[in-house]
């Protein structure tokens, strides 16, 4: 008999709240707000380990919350964004347009994106965790990771480990 496990992780502290702005644009941009970020998780394959596990759930948790960590309580910055210009030092510089924000640098973190949304973060957290759980590709095959900015709106990325 075959089939596919599937594990899901979607525990109340993998949470990250922060501060962004979407750029819509070479001239439109939101205005600078916060969200308190909802983090999901699923993994997916046709095999367990010998004591039944699909992945290491303590050590895959604490890779979730490790990353929803990196996150918190940091204002995110597209470092890719070909609208915004930013400039680092003791402070972080970002001017789109005529606005300009100065932050602490220690309060930032810039983002290997061109813009910061849900797909993204979706993506960039499923990058993360596949950058650490590559080794479980003998059991995973397919990760998804599911990002949720307000209750009802998020985004998910799934693909082959």
């Amino acid at each position: 008999m075959s089939g596919t496990y599937s594990l899901r992780f979607g525990k109340e502290d993998f949470k990250f709240s922060a501060a962004h702005f979407t750029v819509f644009g070479e001239d439109e941009a939101e205005a600078l707000h916060g969200h308190n970020y909802r983090v999901s998780v699923e993994l997916s394959g046709p095999g367990v380990d010998g004591l039944e596990f699909l992945v290491p759930v303590a050590a895959a948790k604490r890779d979730i919350r490790s990353q929803c960590a990196e996150l918190d309580e940091k204002v995110l910055l597209p470092a890719e964004c070909p609208h915004l210009e930013l400039v680092q030092g003791e402070t972080v510089t970002a001017t789109f347009g005529q606005r300009r924000y100065e932050f602490p640098s220690s309060e930032v973190v810039l983002l290997p994106v061109a813009n910061v949304t849900v797909e993204a973060l979706a993506r960039l957290f499923w990058q993360r965790l596949a950058d650490r759980w590559g080794s479980l590709h003998d059991r995973v095959e397919t990760l998804e990771v599911i990002v949720a900015e307000t209750r009802g709106q998020g985004a998910s990325y799934r693909r082959k480990l």
